[in-house]
């Protein structure tokens, strides 16, 4: 279980950080939420490029969703992860629920939607 962020750099490729909770004291402060929601992504069906939509976090409530980055490089999240979408400008990533099962997600925008480029 950990928190991260994804962002893009100031090139527009997408990457992410670990988030250690005791170094960004605004995470435990809170964000401003607009809405909630949930998702149902069935396994081995790939989304192609993309941004992600919104500043969001996106939390794994069960099974496991790969992640990968302009770089090539991929990055499984399972249960219980929290990664806060930063990257709303850029290429994207590429998502795949891994695992054989769904992957259920609840999704939380943001109620600030300016792009936060870089690492924090």
């Amino acid at each position: 279980m950990g928190t991260s962020r994804m962002y893009a750099d100031v090139n527009g490729d997408t990457t992410w950080q670990p988030i250690n909770l005791d170094e960004h004291p605004g995470w435990i402060e809170g964000f401003e939420a607009k809405d909630i929601k949930f998702g149902i992504r069935q396994p081995d069906i790939e989304q192609d490029w993309h941004p992600a939509p919104k500043r969001q976090f996106v939390i794994i409530l069960s099974g496991a969703l790969q992640i990968t980055y302009p770089d090539g490089s991929k990055k499984v999240f399972g249960s219980g992860e929290a990664r806060l979408m930063d990257n709303i400008t850029g290429k994207g990533h590429k998502t795949i629920a891994v695992g054989g099962v769904p992957c259920i997600t609840a999704t939380i925008v943001l109620e600030d939607q300016e792009p936060h480029i870089g690492a924090i």
